[in-house]
């Protein structure tokens, strides 16, 4: 039985969530004959070998550090995707590979129900590809942000600017960073928490641990919260969606 191949492309990923997810999609629809694999490159210039000689994968997903980097060995970009800068999905047709971005509707959908008429302003903690979509999302939402780096610029402050004042006003709090992923689950974004108030909301891209440290700290000062688990179930369901398109 010829194998239906899927996988995710990404840079020490043995951690990942889509692997098991997609196998046990897979195995509750049935689909004996799909499978779902790693491929950890360490640099994205891997990815040609694996596009060259491998004519059964039908799809793939994108992740860290690549979602920017791969959009030049694709063929045609979605119209958001285009706006967003960023991939995280690859639909494999007759036509050549395409490039999606379905973070940004996993993210929308995932972070709707916490929203209030207060949450007007953000703070996205990070620049890497996931954060894009999360601008963009934020954006089309009519949410105004400004962007936390490590190297400060336009529209970027730097973690010593995020003062009293500023947390005050930028009631949404956004990691789009890899601190306090697991095992390094001590870490968190350098910011003043103890001026986080029950005003506040954090959402965390991580989703393991299931309570970061960034989280745990909002949660403490009463603040909403969030990890990243649902918004990656709904971006895998939207990817799913985009392959069976092709």
């Amino acid at each position: 039985m010829k194998k239906v191949r899927f996988g995710l492309v990404g840079k020490d990923i043995s951690y990942s969530f889509s692997r098991g997810y997609f196998t046990q999609k897979f195995a509750d629809l049935g689909l004996e004959d799909h499978s779902y694999e790693n491929f950890d490159f360490q640099a994205i210039e891997e990815i040609q070998d694996v596009l060259d000689n491998n004519s059964d994968i039908k799809g793939m997903n994108v992740t860290i550090p690549y979602k920017q980097e791969v959009m030049p060995f694709l063929t045609e970009l979605d119209p958001e995707a285009e706006k967003i800068g960023a991939v995280n999905t690859i639909q494999f047709s007759k036509n050549g590979l395409k490039g999606f971005n379905t973070d940004a509707y996993g993210f929308k959908n995932a972070m709707a129900p916490f929203l209030k008429p207060h949450h007007n302003k953000a703070l996205i903690l990070g620049t890497g590809g996931a954060s894009k979509a999360v601008a963009y999302i934020l954006g089309e939402l009519g949410i105004s942000y400004v962007f936390v780096s490590r190297n400060p610029g336009k529209n970027k402050i730097s973690y010593d600017q995020v003062t009293e004042e500023v947390l005050k006003e930028h009631t949404i709090l956004i990691n789009c960073t890899p601190l306090g992923t697991h095992p390094n689950i001590e870490q968190r974004p350098a910011l003043p928490y103890e001026f986080i108030t029950d005003q506040h909301f954090l959402f965390d891209l991580i989703y393991n641990p299931e309570k970061t440290a960034f989280l745990a700290a909002g949660e403490a000062k009463g603040a909403q919260i969030s990890n990243g688990l649902r918004m990656l179930e709904l971006q895998a369901d939207r990817s799913w969606e985009i392959w069976q398109e092709s």
